[in-house]
């Protein structure tokens, strides 16, 4: 490096590279203009500075100057490296994989720049060239551990474990006998651990358990090294040593599942569908007893016998498990138990069970069979189970009646509101549900939690100006919805998108999926630092179980509601472009002269608005630079309301980005090929959106969103003209080959085919609404008689075994679903009109519905209280309107504001 120059400017060029190495930037500048005063031309130099000015944000000129660096000196491997090390801060890593092969093809044997690439083929996966470039490290530097273990980790990576295992066998050959010294024994002992992982992974069980016992000594993890050993064991049968570890694993900690389940498998009675024999049921309620005999104090052990125990022994266990729970308070009981609903018949045991209990407390103060007395809150936390137990059934007049009683109890505990708040959402009543999460908030302040469900509660109501009042609480001082974005806050994004969507603010929505998209490229991003600290550090296991979840990452939920809500906003805006600047001039003209008045103010008003951002911005960026040179303010967000995201000239092109990705990570959701077919049908393109039919149908094909799309699909096809060009004449050869192959087609006609979906679902509503949809798309004249068809639907009683109140089939959603299919593709709204008026009465807590107890209805009790929040608040002289008394409102306040 700066071999080029004299004595004194080569000292100067290294002060340069120590100056970027210890963040000294403006140190670094000085000396690069120093050495440029003499010689302008020096491409290092250039390079250097043009790094340096990178480091300050000044990104233009820092591209200008390493590129006229490198044009200057083509043959330097540090131009190159330079200029790859400039790419990779862009995150262009295939530009920066190209610089470093041509700084390579200069300096073949330069250590930093063979680091360097191989970080960067670890982060883009090129696994062969991770492999080649980390045997070459280690032929240059056979000393060093990190080159050992790096070389055996990529061979891992690159599916060759065995290979991995020989590189640690012949690292540990050169290690003396009394290594680790005292200061390396925990890191060794990681790598051990990761070689018996890698021996496992292999099949060479036998050898890895002899070897674990052989370096037991080594190991300074005991855990991990049990751990291990006994998932050998179970893997070569040995059952009776792998029992006898089991119980010593669980007597140093009783609450872990895995062990139990281990034990179980152990012991010969473990089933993945947890379908047990009557045998096998004693058998294990034998072996848990035992155990709840050790461990006294354990709650798994209490906690997993309700899993496979069935009727009066069930209930005995349940009863056992609940009564201490509900004497202590524990608020999580129900979200505990929620899971045994899901098996038959255990829902009704449990409801007779704290039924009993209720009425005995409330009767004489006790338990069943007891004699001593519970104290009072023992009967509010018995409500409080019930009351979720209630809503969980979908009864939610008894639910609320339950919570009612529970708060008249005892009105101080915060979370019987929440609570409530849940069961109003699930009744349909969204604004309510925000009143009592406000309320529940309101009860402590300083409670995130709280605080966050109330956020999600209002967004869930559209009230988005005030859940971001509210959400801004507990965020730093500042650009206060910045802190948001930077937090990664993903579940207030989506719900915030969510919210713009149903309010039809497309711009706002696409931002909040668009930033939720961004925060999973930076989760993939922040992996970077981790491929040389982890092998630095040698926590290997934990880094290859890190790159394992890295590669499944856009497969987590949160990306694919981001990605869905994207895509359906393109859809949107494919279906509804915004209006052009001319149709804008042409409703000018229409209107009034006071109206063309007020409508320019507001224009020139945000036209201001926006020139000050600008210039806020600027003033930002030229005042906030530390001592260092570098920017620490960030920017003004250019587009708050995402109106530029709005001008893309092809949304179904930008759609289709976040389409590819969901088909890719996530194939096996429905929505991901609902949503391929909506696109593709809107594109033309007819092979693609056949595709996302097939595989409809290969996941649920008798789902209603299922047999829509597939009858949509070949009515579209049978109403288009006959093929003219060769590519026509494919596809029609193609649909005409593979329609035989679908069994609900096979010699039908699509109204045989709908028949025979309704003959198959007679009694569900949703696929009756699917049959209705169907047979007006086919035949536009029977429209009566489709919406004749879903008016004929019955709302069914659930069969139960002595509950209280009746449970009935349909779902809330659904029964929205088939309103909004009246009112708007069936288009008759009378229909719509007396579909409303019949679920208003099935669940008179919506506002969808405007039932008779909503807050939508003027004489819902939660109107009354509202009214009189408002006379109280008219009797003060002062009523505080602005966002400072969100903090101290109550429960009349918080009412009182939700309506604004």
């Amino acid at each position: 490096m700066g071999a080029s120059l004299p004595p004194k400017e080569a000292n100067l060029f290294k002060l340069i590279v120590k100056s970027y190495e210890t963040k000294q930037y403006k140190k670094g500048l000085k000396a690069a203009d120093a050495i440029l005063k003499k010689f302008p031309d020096h491409g290092e130099t250039l390079s250097m500075k043009g790094l340096t000015l990178n480091c300050m944000d000044r990104k233009s000129e820092a591209y200008e100057l390493v590129r006229q660096g490198l044009k200057n000196d083509l043959k330097s491997h540090v131009c190159w490296h330079v200029y790859g090390l400039l790419y990779r801060s862009d995150r262009e890593y295939r530009e920066a994989i190209k610089c470093y092969r041509n700084a390579l093809k200069i300096d073949p044997d330069n250590i930093e720049i063979l680091r360097d690439l191989s970080l960067l083929q670890a982060q883009m996966r090129d696994l062969t060239g991770f492999v080649e470039t980390r045997q070459q490290l280690l032929t240059l530097k056979p000393n060093h551990r990190m080159n050992w273990i790096g070389f055996s980790v990529a061979h891992h990576l690159n599916s060759n474990a065995s290979k991995a295992v020989e590189i640690l066998e012949a690292y540990e050959g050169t290690l003396e006998d009394d290594y680790p010294p005292d200061n390396e024994r925990c890191e060794h002992g990681e790598m051990l651990l990761y070689k018996n992982s890698l021996l496992e992974e292999c099949g060479f069980l036998e050898r890895a358990l002899e070897e674990l016992h052989k370096k037991e000594s080594k190991i300074v993890d005991k855990l991990a090294f049990k751990e291990q050993e006994v998932s050998l064991l179970v893997k070569l049968g040995h059952l009776e040593e792998g029992e006898a570890l089991y119980r010593a694993l669980l007597s140093m900690n009783p609450d872990n599942y895995r062990y139990y389940e281990g034990l179980q498998k152990c012991v010969g009675l473990y089933l993945e569908d947890g379908q047990y024999s009557h045998d096998q049921i004693d058998q294990l309620d034998s072996l848990y007893k035992t155990l709840a005999q050790q461990y006294k104090w354990s709650s798994a052990v209490k906690r997993i016998p309700l899993d496979f125990l069935q009727g009066d022994k069930f209930r005995e266990a349940a009863d056992n498990y609940i009564r201490p729970l509900l004497t202590k308070g524990v608020p999580s009981l129900f979200s505990d138990l929620s899971s045994l609903y899901n098996h038959p018949g255990k829902a009704d045991i449990l409801e007779q069970l704290i039924l009993e209990l209720e009425h005995s407390i409330r009767m004489s103060g006790q338990y069943p069979g007891r004699v001593e007395k519970e104290p009072p809150s023992t009967l509010m936390w018995t409500l409080f189970l019930l009351a979720q137990h209630y809503d969980r059934r979908g009864q939610y007049e008894i639910s609320l009646s339950k919570i009612d009683e529970a708060i008249e109890h005892t009105p101080t505990v915060i979370d019987l509101y929440s609570v409530k708040s849940r069961i109003l959402k699930h009744a349909g009543d969204l604004v309510a549900a925000a009143a009592f999460a406000d309320e529940a908030r309101c009860m402590d302040l300083a409670d995130r939690y709280v605080n966050s469900e109330c956020v999600k509660r209002m967004l869930q109501a559209d009230q988005v100006t005030l859940a971001e009042k509210t959400a801004v609480l507990f965020t730093k001082d500042g650009d206060q919805h910045n802190n948001l974005h930077d937090m990664q806050c993903m579940w207030y994004e989506l719900a915030s998108g969510e919210s713009y969507f149903r309010q039809g603010d497309l711009g706002r929505a696409l931002k909040k999926f668009l930033a939720v998209e961004k925060h999973y490229a930076d989760i993939t991003e922040d992996q970077f630092d981790f491929h040389s600290y982890c092998l630095r550090k040698m926590t290997l296991r934990t880094y290859v179980e890190m790159l394992k979840f890295q590669d499944q990452l856009h497969s987590h939920a949160y990306f694919h509601k981001a990605a869905a809500g994207a895509i359906r906003c393109y859809i949107k805006l494919h279906d509804s472009p915004p209006k052009s600047t001319t149709e804008e001039d042409d409703n000018m003209s229409k209107l009034l002269p006071s109206q063309k008045k007020k409508m320019r103010q507001k224009q020139r008003k945000a036209e201001r608005a926006k020139k000050e951002a600008e210039e806020k911005n600027e003033e930002s960026s030229a005042s906030g630079v530390s001592k260092s040179g570098k920017r620490h303010v960030k920017p003004v967000d250019p587009d708050p309301n995402g109106e530029k995201l709005l001008q893309v000239e092809d949304p179904l092109s930008e759609a289709t980005k976040y389409l590819k990705l969901l088909q890719k990570n996530s194939p096996d959701s429905l929505e991901t090929h609902l949503l391929s077919f909506e696109l593709y049908t809107r594109k033309q393109k007819i092979l693609l959106a056949f595709q996302a039919v097939k595989q409809l149908l290969r996941l649920d094909a008798e789902h209603p969103d299922s047999h829509r799309c597939l009858i949509k699909f070949f009515h579209k096809v049978g109403s288009i003209n006959a093929p003219v060009t060769d590519s026509e004449k494919l596809i029609w050869s193609v649909l005409e080959a593979e329609r035989p192959n679908i069994s609900q087609l096979h010699e039908k006609s699509l109204f045989e085919a709908n028949n025979s979906f309704l003959e198959n679902h007679k009694d569900s509503l949703m696929h009756r609404a699917a049959f209705a949809e169907i047979l007006h798309i086919l035949d536009s004249n029977r429209k009566s008689e489709a919406v004749k068809f879903i008016e004929e639907s019955t709302n069914k009683i659930v069969p139960r075994n002595g509950a209280l109140g009746p449970i009935r089939e349909w779902k809330l959603k659904d029964c929205i679903a088939v309103h909004k299919l009246l009112g708007t593709v069936l288009a008759d709204q009378d229909a719509a009109l007396r579909w409303k008026v019949r679920c208003a009465e099935y669940y008179p807590y919506s506002t969808y519905f405007e039932g008779s107890h909503s807050s939508a209805s003027p004489n819902s009790a939660f109107n009354q209280l509202r009214k009189n929040s408002e006379n109280e608040s008219s009797n003060h002289s002062v009523v505080s309107q602005n966002v400072g008394s969100i903090k101290s409102n109550g429960k009349l306040e918080a009412f009182k504001d939700l309506t604004i």
